[in-house]
């Protein structure tokens, strides 16, 4: 039963890293949209808040965890 337990956590924590890892690049990308941008929409900006505010509660959410990256992640889990 323990092990069945341990088997879904690392489950569940390898989604977590793979869902900040998802919103980290599509964060990246639409920074870089709006910096190359002239006149930036309001909803361009507002989809990047969303997006950066996710991030960072996911973030928070994997320092809560105490989970740790692999070392071939790119992600900080440090803001």
């Amino acid at each position: 039963m323990l092990r069945k337990k341990q088997i879904k956590k690392k489950h569940l924590d390898q989604d977590l890293l793979d869902h900040i890892r998802h919103l980290k690049e599509e964060m990246d990308q639409l920074e870089g949209i709006l910096r190359n941008s002239v006149d930036p929409s309001e909803k361009g900006l507002y989809d990047l808040a969303v997006k950066r505010a996710k991030y960072y509660y996911m973030l928070k959410e994997a320092r809560h965890r105490h989970i740790h990256h692999s070392s071939s992640c790119s992600i900080s889990l440090r803001p």
